[in-house]
């Protein structure tokens, strides 16, 4: 399959289960947010991917970031497009080998998977129905050109931030929910008083909204 993934299956198993799909943050590996898959709501497959672009000592990335001598950072626009379409084909790869639920999928993203899992959703609505984004931003360089045209009528989002965020500003956070409000997507935008990271308070916010939407 094109990423290596952990699974947990689900403990309530139907005919077809929905998804979570787990995408981690720059330099992380696919056990960091996999930690948490006992605690998600139990008729879900949970599946978290490794990032392809290996950085060594476990340390995985969706795409380079490099500092110029001004400390700039400079990200890899063309190798984020190419992991935002390698997620596209995993997905459908995922509904090929298990048996998944294919209108009933949620990328759930931290940092730089949050960045990746705005541009696979918005790039491809009719893969994804919903969409976790933890302290990332929506960098539309990333999705797909000519994605204001889809058809986002399936797709809801829910997105959070800390506001003491030292890696991704809350500002870039913040420009998110305009633009969305402005395609018509369906979200939730909520803050908390961290850093770079997921406060328990975020965790079951998410959880929540997660669970009275599938009601």
């Amino acid at each position: 399959m094109k990423l290596h993934h952990l699974v947990r299956e689900p403990k309530v198993k139907l005919n077809k289960n929905p998804l979570l799909l787990l995408l981690h943050g720059y330099g992380s590996n696919e056990e960091d947010l996999f930690s948490f898959a006992s605690e998600l709501p139990e008729e879900y497959y949970v599946i978290s991917a490794r990032a392809p672009y290996n950085m060594q000592y476990g340390s995985y990335a969706w795409y380079a970031i490099d500092f110029d001598a001004d400390e700039n950072k400079f990200s890899d626009l063309n190798q984020a497009r190419e992991s935002r379409d390698l997620i596209a084909e995993f997905i459908d790869e995922l509904i090929a080998n298990y048996p998944i639920d294919a209108n009933n999928i949620t990328l759930i993203g931290f940092s730089q998977g949050c960045i990746l899992s705005y541009a696979v959703g918005l790039s491809y609505p009719e893969k994804v129905q919903r969409i976790v984004a933890m302290s990332g931003y929506f960098n539309t360089e990333i999705a797909k050109e000519g994605y204001e045209k889809n058809d986002f009528s399936n797709l809801q989002l829910f997105a959070s931030h800390g506001t003491v965020d030292q890696v991704v500003p809350v500002d870039w956070a913040r420009k998110a929910k305009p633009m969305l409000d402005n395609l018509g997507i369906e979200n939730v935008y909520k803050e908390y008083p961290i850093g770079h990271g997921i406060s328990p308070t975020n965790f079951f916010d998410f959880k929540k909204w997660l669970e009275n939407d599938n009601n």
